[in-house]
């Protein structure tokens, strides 16, 4: 449970910092993203899925 809330900490870090530092970025990207197709969307989902995995799974080595 413990490394739950921290990974749900560390995403809620990551993702203020774009919101706080970048506002209009992320009206660019959200333009971009709309204009991708719904496969294309579902591959960049199931990459971030993936990496995201791997990452984990990296950490539980180390």
């Amino acid at each position: 449970m413990e490394t739950i809330v921290l990974a749900l900490g560390l995403v809620l870090i990551i993702e203020g910092l774009v919101f706080a530092l970048a506002p209009s970025r992320i009206d660019e990207l959200l333009r971009i993203l709309a204009q991708l197709s719904d496969e294309a969307r579902r591959l960049i989902g199931l990459t971030a899925l993936a990496l995201g995995a791997a990452l984990v799974t990296l950490s539980q080595l180390l």
